[in-house]
């Protein structure tokens, strides 16, 4: 009996020891997790294209991912200089300093091998440029997750990881030249190609279009042409390709309407004619449609185009009125009974 207490003690002692053990195992374990989870999560994995169309003079990225708000991150563009696409353990100064480097003369090539060069981490990034003149390079470390890699060509670079296989960045770059239209047209195909071919290995979450023109912005003061992205979203692709719809109509829309305001009306003619064919629901478009085709001449095709827009919203008849870019219609009859409450 004498034996009987020490022994429970030492027992008890030698349970409280395991448990300690095994509680520093398991926070271990669950440190290590967490930063497997950690890292993966700053892990830009992406399908993109950046490209050019010398055409046009137009300049873009199409990228998109299972990673929240990768328009934020990858795309990066410059009018008349270039396009950049930086992901997989994402340096985002890849994107303004490759800008500066094809700006100061270097070819793709060239600024690939200067940003990888003076890198902390160049196993892990992968990025792709092309610049104004087509050039372009493509470029995927060694340590980039899989599957992983690029393909490359006259006015496109096409690039992913941890992607579904191979044939993502196949298709895609079979789908943007193959593609007839816009730019922004080749770019989304080149996207969809992408995911319909397995797209990132992890799912999808948002994507980005950006395209850039010089004073192709808003009154051109800017050069984003277009610049759309969804964040977040269970269908990224379905939503980017009805923002991106917008996105050509306002496009246009801008065209046309800076080419007005010099008084360049027969040119705007045709830009504010396409925007009205993308959105012929948009009562707005409609409206400024008529007051072009007046400037251009056309009074005629300027009450049509009027009539479309207060049927679409009958507020703009107020609007009318008052109008002074409509002032050469305010004598007709056909304008009156169009404006009358």
């Amino acid at each position: 009996m004498k034996n009987t207490f020490p022994a429970t003690l030492w027992v008890f002692r030698e349970i409280g020891v395991l448990c300690c053990f095994l509680l520093m195992f398991m926070n271990a374990t669950s440190a290590l997790s967490s930063t497997s989870a950690d890292i993966e999560s700053h892990n830009i994995s992406t399908f993109s294209i950046v490209a050019c169309d010398s055409a046009t003079g137009e300049l873009g990225v199409a990228v998109a991912s299972r990673f929240f708000a990768v328009g934020s991150v990858v795309p990066w563009a410059k009018a008349n200089v270039g396009a950049v696409a930086t992901q997989s353990f994402a340096n985002t100064s890849f994107g303004w300093r490759g800008l500066e480097l094809l700006e100061q003369g270097a070819t793709p090539d060239e600024a690939v091998a200067i940003l990888t060069r003076n890198d902390d981490n160049p196993s892990r990034r992968q990025l792709g440029i092309v610049s104004a003149d087509g050039k372009s390079a493509t470029y995927t470390g060694a340590d980039c997750m899989a599957w992983a890699g690029g393909r490359s060509g006259p006015n496109y670079a096409v690039q992913g990881n941890i992607l579904a296989g191979e044939a993502v960045v196949l298709e895609m770059e079979k789908a943007f030249l193959q593609t007839q239209g816009t730019l922004a047209d080749r770019l989304y195909a080149a996207l969809i190609a992408g995911e319909q071919a397995g797209g990132d290995a992890r799912g999808k979450q948002s994507a980005a279009l950006l395209v850039v023109k010089e004073k192709a912005g808003y009154a051109g003061y800017t050069d984003r042409a277009i610049d759309i992205r969804v964040d977040d979203h269970p269908e990224p692709f379905k939503e980017l390709g009805r923002l991106l719809n917008f996105a050509q109509m306002n496009y246009a829309w801008n065209d046309a309407w800076t080419l007005f305001m010099k008084k360049e009306y027969s040119r705007a003619l045709p830009h504010i004619e396409r925007a009205a064919s993308i959105a012929p629901d948009n009562a707005e478009v409609w409206y400024d449609l008529a007051v072009i085709r007046l400037a251009a001449g056309d009074s005629k095709g300027a009450i049509a185009a009027l009539a479309k827009a207060v049927k679409r919203n009958d507020k703009l008849k107020k609007q009318a009125v008052t109008d002074k870019d409509l002032a050469a219609l305010r004598d007709s009859q056909e304008f009156q009974q169009l404006v009358k409450d």
